[in-house]
């Protein structure tokens, strides 16, 4: 089974963000994380679940995902997602961000299991360090799809 261990973060919300990935699988052992400027944290915290999917070189093993954020792992578990999508996501927030989930999901049926943030799970607290230092960092990238939504008003 691969497990892969997810936290987003933002300095202020909207600010600068980053997200933290741990990936588990055997005896390896993988790192993501990547900065910007200008994003919000439920977007941090959704994308650092696509890096982890999009980090994936196999399929057809079972993988669970290990996240903090109620956002998303409600949004999955309860299937609120194929809901929107089926709306069009209309009054959405983050739509570029679940369009890019959607077929990673469908490719690896992820499994959600939901993690108390802060609160000593090992992964989960490296998973904060990473996206905390990473929101902290000199190199932020934009983050376009804030950008576009801030602009339609949707921020």
């Amino acid at each position: 089974m691969i497990k892969i261990y997810t936290d987003g973060a933002a300095k202020g919300n909207p600010g600068n963000g980053g997200y933290g990935v741990v990936l588990l699988y055997k005896d390896l052992r993988k790192e993501l994380s990547e900065g910007y400027r200008l994003t919000t944290n439920n977007r941090m915290e959704l994308l650092a679940v696509i890096r982890g999917l999009e980090a994936l070189k196999v399929e057809g093993l079972p993988v669970t995902i290990y996240s903090d954020s109620k956002y998303v792992v409600d949004a999955v578990q309860k299937g609120w997602i194929w809901n929107w999508q089926k709306k069009g996501f209309k009054d959405k927030k983050n739509v570029d961000l679940w369009k890019k989930y959607i077929p990673l999901h469908i490719k690896y049926k992820p499994r959600f299991l939901w993690v108390k943030g802060h609160d000593g799970n090992r992964e989960n607290e490296r998973c904060d360090e990473l996206a905390v230092a990473a929101a902290s960092g000199t190199q932020l990238k934009a983050d376009q799809g804030y950008e576009a939504e801030k602009n339609q008003g949707m921020f």
